[in-house]
Parts: structure tokens; sequence; C-alpha cells
């Protein structure tokens, strides 16, 4: 898969490539054209002072999808809530209403 679409546009990916834990630092260190160590050292320099690294981190996990795939962790969820809401969840639960005795 090339870094490039068709219409010739980087894209912010999470990698396989120099992955260690997600594929967040590696994925910036590509999108900026910079070493993926740079990125690692810059978020654990943020974590030890005020803990934002960690934060970051986890954004970054939550919003770039993965290189394989065209949308992100947030975006798969918030299209399974809309699926769920308008019916097409397919695993909704009716119970059935018990027999009226007279």
């Amino acid at each position: 898969m090339s870094e490039y679409s068709e219409y010739n546009v980087k894209k912010l990916r999470r990698t396989h490539k120099g992955r260690i834990i997600a594929g967040v630092c590696s994925g910036v260190g590509e999108y900026l054209g910079i070493d993926a160590n740079l990125v690692r050292i810059a978020l654990a320099i943020a974590t030890l002072f005020g803990g934002a690294g960690i934060g970051v981190y986890a954004i970054g996990w939550l919003l770039m999808p993965d290189e394989d795939k065209d949308s992100s962790i947030v975006q798969d969820l918030v299209a399974k809530q809309q699926r769920d809401r308008a019916g097409w969840g397919g695993g909704e639960y009716h119970p059935q209403q018990p027999p009226q005795q007279h």
C-alpha cells in the first residue's frame, strides 16, 4: 500500500513497520518524515513533564486509522452507534410480553 492516495495526498496512519505498541509514533514519524524515535522521545518528555504524552498517544491511537483501514477506532464506534440507533444493529432485544390473565 502506498503512502499516497490516488490524489497524491499523504495520509496520517498508524503503521505496522516500526510499530512498538500501536504504531502511533511510527505513523507520525513517517508522516512528518522524521525518525519515529524522535516522536517517542518527545512523548516521553511530555509524559515526564505533566503527563500529557500518555494522553496524546491515547488520542492518536483512537483517532488515527490503521494503515490498512479507512476509518479510526472512534469512527468505527460512531458508525456502529448510528447503525444501532437506526435499527440496523440486528442485535436488538425485544422481550415478549407475558400473556395477560383474565
